[in-house]
């Protein structure tokens, strides 16, 4: 793991531990990276449940109940199914936050209109959903390196606009 992973993982550690909030990943393309992450940091039992690698589509839907109908309409990545593997593994998981990746890493894979690289990235709960899109292809290896690194940034932003929320 790197070090701006490292860094992101206490930071997020720090925020839930004072919080006594938790945390479950969603995890397609990223196959556990960034549940990895999130335990490297020790203590991370006290807020982080567990993820659900739903690397193929009858595990999106039946474990994190996305819908059948927009995988169809819109393929596995997209902004939507993104979405909805973070509700469903907050729900699965019973925790207070999820976050979740999709995509295609390579070096093969996905239709013509949604080239390698493309991952979605989402973050939240219920209430509010935080999303990303990455699009450029560096290879497999640095895609989800990149995946992994700026899914903990989109979490890590996402309870720091809620402490300022709560501030104001």
């Amino acid at each position: 793991m790197d070090f701006e992973s490292k860094i992101l993982s206490r930071e997020i550690s720090q925020l839930l531990w004072e919080r006594e909030q938790t945390l479950g990943t969603a995890e397609s393309c990223t196959g556990g990276r960034i549940a990895e992450a999130i335990i490297a940091i020790p203590g991370a039992s006290k807020y982080f449940k567990g993820g659900i690698i739903s690397y193929v589509n009858e595990v999106k839907e039946n474990l994190l109940g996305v819908s059948h109908d927009v995988i169809e309409e819109q393929t596995a990545v997209c902004e939507e199914v993104a979405k909805q593997m973070v509700t469903g593994a907050c729900k699965s998981l019973g925790t207070d936050f999820a976050i979740a990746a999709t995509g295609y890493a390579g070096p093969t894979g996905g239709p013509k209109n949604i080239p390698i690289g493309t991952i979605w990235l989402a973050c939240g709960n219920g209430d509010r959903i935080s999303t990303l899109k990455l699009e450029d292809d560096f290879g497999r290896d640095i895609n989800l390196a990149i995946a992994t690194n700026k899914g903990l940034q989109l979490f890590y932003d996402y309870l720091m606009e809620e402490e300022n929320q709560k501030d104001e």
